[in-house]
């Protein structure tokens, strides 16, 4: 996420005046909260203590995936025709919708990117997000010259959906919903949920990702993959980067109404983008009940330390439905990082609602230790 070319691996197939706006640009502002510079991150310690900064789930992959990508490298000289399709038709068949309804991609980074080019055809087209949220595809789109349109959360930092059904105009083409939200980990009312998509998807598509749903105690039941079997204008994004533990493996894939995925899969290189052993890797690891009941547990006993500590240091903080925590702080958040980081603990700052914040991702108990080491020195 670092340089804009990464974001080109793979070779989308897009028009080239949209690749050149990309190229001029720096792709890597989208993710200007995350670091103090690039330099930082790629200079950074050798002998970080706590990666903390990625929401990564440090527990996986799980052992089946781990022994089907040994398993798969005979075949790694095959393309992987053969892998994705199977696969995807493994995720239709829980879901309970057809495999045309399903678009693969190289974790749901290539997916976003596609639905930023998607939506910013129209000139004079806007997006509209919560704010703050994941910023990925709105930026995209904003450097695409698609206006973005910022709506401030309510005062529980939950996306606030009025508002944002209120924003749309005309010219709207995309509404973004990140549920769980990133950066402030809070969830939403299903039930609001759903009646905001039946009122709105009429009106103007909605993009829902849900990175972070496996966190959720029941994802089935907070999911909005159910609206698109109704018929609903709606893409709903997953990916295997976050409890499966597949951030480097890159598996991703979203949902929507077959038209919709032949839109979007201009704009991707498909089952192209993975790899054989990645797909086998997803493949071994999919609902796989065992391994994510484990690391959901052990990232729960991991987040329940650090609220512990935060507490103890007379902090408050957002209660968090993922695998990360956002608190406010009480010093300049970016000096705070940089303090953080010599330390040998890589954390994430913000600043918004005139508060400087701190997001914390859930890792192993020793690297929240280290962080609880590291953040009494400072505090």
């Amino acid at each position: 996420m670092l340089k804009a070319g990464m974001f080109m691996a793979g070779g989308l197939s897009i028009a080239s005046s949209l690749v050149n706006k990309l190229a001029a640009s720096p792709l890597n502002t989208c993710y200007n909260h995350a670091f103090i510079s690039d330099e930082s991150v790629l200079n950074g310690p050798e002998d970080l203590k706590a990666r903390l900064f990625a929401n990564e789930n440090p527990f996986g992959p799980s052992a089946k995936a781990k022994q089907a990508i040994a398993d798969a490298l005979a075949q790694s000289y095959q393309y992987p025709f053969m892998f994705a399709k199977e696969l995807m038709q493994k995720i239709a068949d829980f879901e309970g919708l057809t495999a045309d309804h399903l678009i693969m991609g190289a974790g749901s980074s290539e997916l976003l990117m596609a639905a930023a080019i998607c939506f910013s055809q129209k000139p004079g087209s806007n997006i509209i997000t919560g704010d703050p949220s994941y910023e990925d595809l709105p930026g995209k789109a904003a450097q695409l010259n698609t206006k973005w349109v910022k709506v401030p959360l309510t005062s529980a930092y939950k996306l606030d959906l009025d508002a944002m059904e209120k924003a749309i105009d005309g010219n709207t083409s995309l509404v973004y919903i990140c549920n769980p939200n990133n950066p402030t980990a809070t969830v939403l009312d299903i039930e609001k949920l759903k009646s905001f998509v039946d009122r709105v998807s009429s009106r103007v598509p909605v993009f829902i990702d849900e990175a972070y749903i496996d966190y959720l105690d029941d994802p089935k039941a907070n999911t909005m993959i159910g609206t698109i079997k109704s018929g609903k204008n709606i893409i709903v994004a997953r990916t295997f980067s976050k409890l499966y533990g597949f951030a480097g493996l890159r598996v991703g894939y979203a949902f929507a109404q077959p038209d919709m995925i032949k839109q979007l899969s201009l704009y991707t290189t498909g089952f192209a983008a993975l790899s054989t052993t990645s797909l086998h890797a997803a493949m071994a690891s999919y609902q796989d009940t065992v391994f994510m009941a484990d690391a959901l547990q052990k990232t729960v006993a991991s987040k329940n330390y650090l609220y512990s500590v935060l507490k103890k240091e007379g902090y408050e903080y957002v209660p968090s439905f993922t695998n990360f925590v956002l608190f406010p702080l009480k010093m300049d958040s970016k000096q705070f990082v940089m303090e953080m980081g010599k330390r040998g603990v890589g954390v994430r700052f913000w600043q918004f609602n005139n508060k400087e914040w701190c997001r914390v991702s859930i890792g192993r108990m020793d690297e929240m230790e280290a962080f609880a080491a590291a953040f009494k020195e400072i505090s």
